[in-house]
């Protein structure tokens, strides 16, 4: 009665995971940044640049979820989170600089 468990390949689940934390971290890092930006460069009150950036980060949220499964590869949808990420974080750093006095 020994029996070896058949089931999906070790590397199917191993990039099944990979694609669920590029979801939830990448997708959250995705959200807030694009947060940050929308509060820094909307051209409102900063109340309502605040709360427009806060409920917007929820459509990038879901956007980069959708993304993160929709790729091809694993690496493809870390790619194609970091990247915007790294980019509004540079736009967010100049942003902040010029808003110094």
């Amino acid at each position: 009665m020994n029996r070896k468990a058949v089931g999906l390949p070790l590397s199917y689940r191993l990039a099944v995971t990979s694609r669920s934390l590029a979801a939830l971290l990448g997708g959250y890092l995705l959200a807030s940044m694009a947060s940050v930006c929308i509060t820094l460069l909307a051209p409102m009150s900063q109340v309502d640049a605040t709360m427009t950036g806060m409920m917007l980060s929820f459509v990038f949220y879901l956007l980069a979820f959708l993304w993160c499964f929709a790729c091809r590869s694993a690496w493809r949808a870390w790619l194609g989170v970091l990247l915007p990420s790294v980019l509004l974080g540079a736009i967010n750093g100049l942003a902040y600089w010029m808003k110094l006095p």
